[in-house]
């Protein structure tokens, strides 16, 4: 990147963000999951060698009660850590605990975590939880839910998934379904339903209570026509934990950039759809793909993974009918601040929305670049 560059996007900086927070890590992270208000967790996905699994302690300067200006200082802090010899391609937190399971190839097992808060700074190995079809070249989708006993949700395919009883790994729900397509999302809606969506887009779910069951979520045709099929990734806006059938949102993204919103209520027909949100030039991208709910910001989403950027959308003027939307706002720090080749452009590998401060994010790249920044009021991007 040129130098003049870099200082024009420093000086846009104190315009468009309240804050903004740059560290270096030691190797790129895919994923990126709060553990509490203050604290997240990241790991390596090399397969060339061991991998670290941190939590990190973010700036005090971004959880002050007031936004306190520009500060691109590497002033995350370490506060536990382990090795994971495979790489980590998810990791979730076990809520109301300190436990953590993660997945990875070269199969599909799962890796149970516990971060030692008493007399070390270790988090250890606890044991692994054998999976359905665990030899296939692969890595398991999972999803983590408070409960009486703490539950992973996961899978491969749609006919794989299943919810284990982490401490005894006694399984919980079986799916009865003889759908093969693979897994591109699992998450809980609530404390008793699951849902999944395939890359292909489409939706199912299930009531974790009955131990076997998968129902098949009508798919809406229209839709399907507009984007071109593709390949599809998932998030739900989740309602109160200790909610039950509240229906939430889900949003689906495609490498083509189609964002659908429907109603779990109501699937026949969604609520709103925008396209257009996809670099015009470039081959579909897939594997970083990321889409999710501001949780804080009733109609605001994040989109990442087809570039060096994170995108924030407003769906306030979609529609159920197609139609092209830019977005509200652009986070380019990945791209500005990369030292990779011009032939090896930076991607995005993860974004996650602070829990409770509605404009912040965390965002991570291939470059080892790990981003904590405040977005300014909101304006359209040019």
């Amino acid at each position: 990147m040129r130098e003049e560059d870099e200082e024009g996007w420093l000086l846009d900086s104190l315009r468009l963000y309240n804050d903004l927070h740059v560290f270096e890590l030691h190797e790129p992270t895919r994923v990126v999951t709060w553990t509490g208000e203050k604290r997240v967790c990241i790991a390596g996905y090399s397969d060339r060698r061991r991998n670290e699994i941190l939590q990190l302690l973010l700036p005090p300067r971004l959880t002050a009660k007031e936004n306190q200006g520009l500060c691109p200082e590497r002033d995350f802090k370490v506060e536990h850590g382990g090795f994971s010899d495979r790489p980590v391609y998810s990791l979730k937190h076990v809520p109301e605990t300190s436990l953590l399971v993660t997945s990875g190839p070269p199969d599909s097992s799962l890796q149970v975590w516990r971060v030692e808060q008493n007399e070390t700074d270790v988090i250890k190995l606890m044991g692994t939880i054998p999976t359905v079809g665990g030899e296939e070249p692969t890595w398991a989708r999972i999803a983590t839910a408070p409960s009486k006993s703490a539950w992973v949700l996961h899978g491969l395919k749609i006919s794989d998934v299943q919810v284990t009883e982490i401490e005894s790994r006694k399984t919980v729900f079986r799916a009865a379904s003889t759908s093969h397509d693979e897994l591109s999302a699992l998450e809980f809606v609530d404390r008793a339903t699951a849902l999944a969506c395939s890359t292909t887009g489409h939706l199912f779910l299930a009531d974790v209570r009955q131990p076997q069951g998968l129902l098949g979520v009508a798919e809406e045709p229209h839709v399907a026509l507009a984007t071109g099929g593709g390949r599809w990734c998932a998030a739900v806006r989740p309602g109160p934990p200790e909610s039950v059938g509240n229906h939430p949102q889900v949003v689906r993204l495609s490498d083509g950039g189609c964002i659908v919103l429907t109603d779990l209520r109501n699937t026949t027909s969604p609520l709103k759809v925008a396209t257009g949100c996809a670099p015009p030039s470039g081959p579909p991208a897939s594997e970083f793909l990321c889409v999710s709910f501001a949780p804080q910001l009733e109609e605001c989403l994040a989109v990442s993974g087809f570039d060096g950027t994170v995108c924030i959308y407003s769906n306030q003027s979609w529609g159920p009918a197609p139609q092209e939307d830019k977005p509200l706002f652009v986070h380019r720090g990945h791209i500005f601040s990369s030292a990779e080749a011009a032939d090896r452009p930076v991607l995005v590998t993860a974004h996650s929305w602070h829990p409770s401060k509605p404009r912040t994010l965390l965002s991570a790249a291939t470059d080892g670049s790990l981003h904590a920044w405040d977005w300014s009021e909101p304006r359209r991007a040019s």
